[in-house]
């Protein structure tokens, strides 16, 4: 069998830093910001086009191209933290956010606010992975689980938030100009979160000089480049002009895995080890189900603003206010989850889909069937409960995905777990938005029709995941039980995501 990559002196002790719950109060902080600019845009679009004098095509891009330059960043930059250490990456990736988040504010053009959105999102996509990284390395055992809770919360909150805080932005600053703000903004708590940053973040130690997996970085970009960009263009026709690329991007994915097993073999460091999907225990379920859960419930909110703003004739402040219900409910689940996830595991991301599909599914019914000047108001209470199952499945399923990830991997396990997420979020954007639209032209412009249609299929997603949860909670019962265990003498690994004491999981050789 082929050897791992040799421990590191930072994975043989565990010291828990003092500092370590301000430090991850920072760090989310940072997180949220970078989150919040996926959707944030989203409803600032006709400001936009009304301040810079462009079409909707181009006006589309600054949602999109950040989109796929996140996307893009995460596996390497993962990498590249577990290699040069996080602290340094998360300050760098921090600080090129701040300036390229200025850049945007003060664009002059479309063209200028696009390149700056590209290389805003390849910082956000950076930054990233050393989140759930340095949680990895800061927190062991409950503590772990609880951390995860509040970088779970923080992603549900971010997704959510974004159109309520673009809204209040753009209510504040007016037309034409307000877009503007929702850029500078990030300036200065971005600027205190990097003079924060470098003093709270432990300083990583420093050794030999790591291999990088170049080449690897190259096919899985290509790859990623050639999946997201038709499906991020979705909207202005990409998947009908750009459907050549899924074979394109399908090939080099599986060139990719064919070099990572390569490197794997020689002995070197790959960009990221596939033994974390086959051998370590939890990550390949987590990460299909992460993938699955995101492709629907990231597409609803487009769906949710087009319906209440162009449907209902709601300002985008009163859009935002519709869908708080589930903010709010994902937050608080998501905390209480993560402090309830070493003793419940699995069970709580099977009880968050069935709630998330119930929720929904009732939605959908209400916002077909009650008067539009009551729809949000109405729609609170199921939203609520959708919400409250989404807290339950996004900081346990982190969480269980990367329990038993080696603390040197923590970037790159991270930064695909993300990359999948993001892929599914494309994926679920370009489906249901399609849906809406599509349902909408048939049916004659019937809003109604077109938002339960639409959230039909986030159900239907929603319970595709639900079946992945289910599945990998019969494994780990029959686990449990000693049956296909692969080592029944090996400790057991649900008291603080490792299998050892430096954090190395036993199904990853080391011989």
């Amino acid at each position: 069998m082929t050897s791992a990559p040799a421990r590191t002196g930072a994975e043989e002790e565990y010291t828990p830093d003092p500092r370590r719950w301000r430090a991850l109060s920072v760090t989310l902080a940072a997180g949220f910001m970078t989150l919040l600019d996926v959707s944030i845009v989203s409803v600032a679009l006709p400001s936009i086009q009304q301040g810079l004098g462009t079409d909707p095509a181009g006006a589309q891009w600054v949602v999109s191209g950040y989109a796929l330059t996140f996307g893009l960043a995460l596996v390497p930059a993962g990498r590249l933290g577990d290699a040069f250490g996080r602290r340094r990456m998360f300050l760098v990736a921090l600080t090129a956010f701040v300036a390229f988040s200025a850049l945007c504010g003060a664009a002059p053009t479309i063209e200028l606010l696009v390149v700056a959105r590209l290389l805003q999102g390849f910082a956000a996509g950076s930054l990233a992975p050393q989140n759930s990284g340095l949680i990895q390395s800061l927190f062991r055992g409950a503590e772990r689980g609880r951390a995860f809770g509040f970088f779970g919360a923080t992603v549900g909150i971010s997704t959510a938030a974004g159109p309520i805080v673009g809204g209040l932005l753009l209510a504040a600053f007016g037309e034409p100009d307000g877009w503007r703000w929702i850029f500078y903004v990030n300036v200065p708590i971005g600027v205190l979160a990097v003079v924060l940053a470098a003093r709270l973040l432990p300083r990583a130690q420093t050794g030999e000089r790591p291999h990088i997996d170049w080449a690897g970085a190259a096919l899985l970009g290509g790859a990623v480049l050639a999946l997201l960009l038709p499906l991020v263009q979705a909207e202005s026709g990409g998947i009908a002009r750009l459907w050549w690329l899924f074979p394109i991007g399908v090939a080099l994915a599986v060139l990719f895995l064919w070099w990572e097993r390569r490197e794997v073999r020689r002995g070197a460091e790959p960009l990221f080890d596939i033994r974390l999907v086959t051998e370590t225990s939890g990550y390949a379920p987590g990460a299909l189900l992460g993938l699955v859960y995101f492709t629907g419930f990231s597409g609803v909110w487009i769906v949710f603003a087009q319906f209440f703003q162009s449907g209902l004739g709601y300002t985008p402040l009163q859009s935002g206010l519709s869908v708080t219900a589930f903010a709010v409910g994902s937050a608080v689940s998501a905390v209480v989850a993560g402090r309830l996830v070493e003793r419940f595991g699995r069970w709580l991301t099977v009880v968050g889909l069935s709630l998330v599909a119930v929720g929904v599914a009732a939605t959908a019914a209400i916002l077909a069937l009650v008067p539009g000047e009551i729809a949000g108001i109405a729609a609170a209470p199921a939203l609520l409960l959708g919400g409250i199952g989404g807290g339950f499945v996004i900081s346990p399923n982190i969480t269980m995905t990367l329990r038993n990830v080696p603390v040197r991997m923590a970037g790159s396990a991270g930064g695909a777990l993300q990359t999948g997420q993001r892929v599914g979020a494309a994926i679920g954007t370009a489906v249901v938005a399609g849906v809406f639209y599509g349902v909408l032209g048939a049916a004659g412009d019937s809003y109604r029709a077109a938002i339960a249609g639409a959230l039909g299929v986030a159900v239907l997603t929603t319970l595709v995941a639900l079946g992945v949860g289910i599945h990998d909670l019969r494994n780990e019962r029959r686990r449990a039980a000693g049956v296909g265990a692969p080592d029944p003498d090996a400790p057991d690994t649900r008291d603080g995501g490792t299998s050892s004491d430096d954090g190395t999981p036993h199904h990853i050789s080391h011989d």
